[in-house]
C-alpha cells in the first residue's frame, strides 16, 4: 500500500464516526414526533450513544492489540452494519436505542484502530504533521454529516438517514478489506490493561488531554444535540441543514490555519492558547445572542477552534505509550467518551445551549494554561 492510499484511507476511517453520527443530528426532531418522545428524550439518543462509544473505544482497541488492526477493524465496521439494518427494522423508541447502541459500540473501532495504526506508521513531528493534514478532513465531517443528514431528513425521513448509515458501513468495510494493512509490530507487546490504566491516571498530561479532548467535543456535540431544536422554534429547520456549510467554512479556516502555523514554526503551546480564546469568545457570543439564527456564524468560528486545538492534543497525548499504543489509544478514547457522553446527557436535560457552551470554554481556557 502507498503512502498517499493509506492516509486516504485512515482519513475516511477516521471521519466515519463523526459523520455517521452527525448524520443523525438533523433527524432527532423527526425522530421525536415519529416516536412521541419530547426533545430531552431524543437527544438523550446522542449521550447514550457517547456512552456506549467509550466502551467500544476500550474493546476494540485492546482487541487491536490482540487479534492485529486489520481483523479488529473489519469485524467493528461489520457489526456496525448490522446494527445499522437492526435500527431500520425496529418500530420502538427503546428498539431504536438499544440499535443506535450497539451502532456506537462498533463505530469506535474507526477510531481507535486507525489511531493506533497511524501511531504505528508515523512518530515524533511527523505524526503532528500527518494529524495536522487529516485534521482538515476531520474538520469539515461533522458539517458533511449535518448538510447531507438534514437533505435525507428533509427527503425520506429518519430512515433515510439510517439507510445512508447502513451504506456508509458496508462501503467501509469492502474498501478496508481490500486495502487496510496490518500495522501491528511482528512482535507486540502485550501490555497489561490495569498496568496502563495506572500508568495513565498518574500521567498528568494524559489527564489534562483528557479533559481537553472531552470539553471540546461537548461543546460541538451540544451544538448536534441542542440547535435543532432552537431552529425548529425559530421556524428555520431547514437552516439548520444549510448552516453546516458555514460550519464546514469555519472548520475549514481553522485546520487550514493550524497547519500554516505549525509550518511556520508557531508552538503548539501558542496555537492551542489561540484556539481556546476563539473558543471562549465565540460562547459568549451564542449565549448573548440566545435564540437567534446568527449563533450558526459564531459556532462557525467554535468549529475553527476546535479544528486547531484536537489535532495538537491528539497528536501529543500518547507519545510515552508507544509500548502499548492499542492498550493507551483504547483507555484514552474510554476515558474522553465517557467524559463527553455524561456532558451531553446534562446537556440534553439543561437544553440550554449558551450555558453549556461557556462552562465547557471556561474550563478549557483553565485546563489548557497547565497543559504543556
Amino acid at each position: 500500500m502507498t503512502h498517499r492510499t493509506w492516509l486516504t484511507l485512515a482519513t475516511a476511517l477516521l471521519m466515519f464516526p463523526q459523520i455517521a453520527e452527525t448524520l443523525y443530528s438533523p433527524a432527532l426532531v423527526d425522530i421525536g414526533q415519529g416516536f412521541g418522545v419530547t426533545p430531552a428524550q431524543a437527544a438523550q439518543t446522542l449521550s447514550l450513544y457517547f456512552a456506549a462509544f467509550a466502551i467500544g473505544v476500550l474493546v476494540w482497541g485492546r482487541l487491536c492489540d490482540l487479534w492485529g488492526r486489520r481483523p479488529t477493524l473489519l469485524a467493528g465496521l461489520l457489526l456496525y452494519g448490522l446494527a445499522s439494518l437492526a435500527a431500520l427494522l425496529v418500530t420502538s423508541f427503546s428498539g431504536l436505542l438499544a440499535a443506535r447502541m450497539v451502532a456506537a459500540f462498533a463505530a469506535a473501532v474507526g477510531s481507535v484502530v486507525t489511531q493506533t495504526a497511524l501511531r504505528d506508521v508515523h512518530s515524533g513531528a511527523e505524526l503532528a504533521r500527518v494529524f495536522s493534514l487529516i485534521g482538515v478532513f476531520l474538520a469539515i465531517s461533522p458539517a458533511i454529516g449535518v448538510l447531507g443528514g438534514s437533505l435525507l431528513t428533509e427527503a425520506l425521513g429518519y430512515r433515510g438517514v439510517l439507510a445512508a448509515q447502513l451504506l456508509l458501513a458496508l462501503a467501509l468495510l469492502l474498501w478496508s478489506w481490500r486495502t487496510m494493512p496490518e500495522t501491528r509490530p511482528q512482535v507486540p507487546h502485550r501490555a497489561s490493561l490495569i498496568g496502563t490504566l495506572r500508568r495513565m491516571l498518574g500521567d498528568r498530561r494524559v489527564l489534562l488531554a483528557t479533559l481537553l479532548v472531552a470539553l471540546f467535543n461537548i461543546g460541538v456535540f451540544s451544538w448536534y444535540s441542542l440547535a435543532p431544536f432552537i431552529f425548529q422554534r425559530l421556524q428555520l429547520q431547514s437552516l439548520f441543514g444549510y448552516s453546516g456549510v458555514l460550519l464546514a467554512l469555519g472548520s475549514l479556516l481553522g485546520a487550514r490555519l493550524n497547519a500554516l502555523l505549525l509550518a511556520r514554526g508557531v508552538s503548539q503551546a501558542t496555537l492551542l492558547n489561540l484556539a481556546c480564546a476563539v473558543n471562549l469568545l465565540a460562547a459568549l457570543a451564542i449565549l448573548l445572542l440566545g435564540e437567534h439564527w446568527l449563533i450558526a456564524v459564531a459556532m462557525a468560528f467554535m468549529l475553527g477552534a476546535f479544528a486547531m486545538a484536537i489535532p495538537l492534543v491528539l497528536g501529543s497525548a500518547l507519545v510515552e505509550y508507544g509500548d502499548c499504543r492499542g492498550t493507551a489509544g483504547a483507555l484514552f478514547g474510554l476515558l474522553y467518551y465517557g467524559l463527553i457522553g455524561a456532558g451531553l446527557a446534562l446537556a440534553g436535560w439543561g437544553q440550554a445551549l449558551g450555558a453549556v457552551l461557556c462552562c465547557c470554554s471556561v474550563f478549557i481556557a483553565a485546563v489548557s494554561a497547565f497543559y504543556r
